[in-house]
């Protein structure tokens, strides 16, 4: 059996646009739906956290900072075939003032710390997938999320290339997630629709991996 750990943040939890129930189900949230289409051969692990960054401590919602909870996670779960990173989204928010290009070395530190990681004597590194966000809707000004603007939506269409050129450097897959979902009601979370396409075009990057 492969385990994959899905690192990310409330995208990954599952956020439910329409605020009710706010959260999607079992059989709806991407990474479950992911378990469904690969089947018993994979143990897929859900670790979402809404407001999570990439490297940053957010002093509005602490304990959402990815690197110091990713080496947590790789422990408790380990070993593990591949780790998906699909982070982003809050790195872009107004009070951070990050450009597109420091928000993509926080990633690059999340492809380093699992590299580097120390899985044990039996146990290999694990492969990574990195996902860069889906897109923040036009919207958001009007949303109630007053931490995202729409500099931080200019920002999240930047991202891709950028993680790309790390996937590329660092010997890890890429998917851009924009290319296949989009916000829902809320401008920020994707609807049921989008977790289904996340899901299905993950599992055809995971089948390529282990076929």
């Amino acid at each position: 059996m492969k385990s994959v750990l899905c690192f990310g943040d409330s995208n990954t939890y599952g956020s439910n646009p329409d605020g009710s129930p706010a959260r999607h189900p079992y059989g709806v949230r991407w990474t479950s739906r992911l378990q469904q289409i690969l089947g018993s051969d994979f143990q897929i692990i859900e670790e979402g956290m809404g407001g999570r960054t990439t490297v940053w401590e957010d002093p509005l919602e602490p304990g959402r900072c990815g690197l110091t909870f990713l080496p947590v996670a790789l422990q408790s779960h380990k070993p593990l075939d591949l780790v998906i990173l699909s982070l982003g989204t809050n790195d872009c928010k107004s009070f951070f003032g990050a450009s597109e290009r420091v928000i993509a070395r926080g990633m690059s530190r999340l492809v380093e710390t699992v590299k580097r990681f120390d899985y044990g004597p039996d146990a290999g590194v694990p492969k990574i997938l990195i996902v860069s966000p889906i897109h923040i809707g036009e919207e958001i000004s009007h949303s109630i999320f007053e931490s995202v603007d729409e500099e931080s939506a200019r920002k999240v269409q930047q991202l891709a290339p950028f993680y790309k050129e790390i996937a590329i450097k660092s010997g890890c897959e890429f998917l851009d997630a924009s290319c296949v979902a989009g916000p829902g009601s809320d401008q920020l979370h994707m609807d049921g629709a989008g977790h289904k396409a996340l899901a299905e075009a993950i599992a055809a990057v995971i089948n390529t991996l282990f076929k």
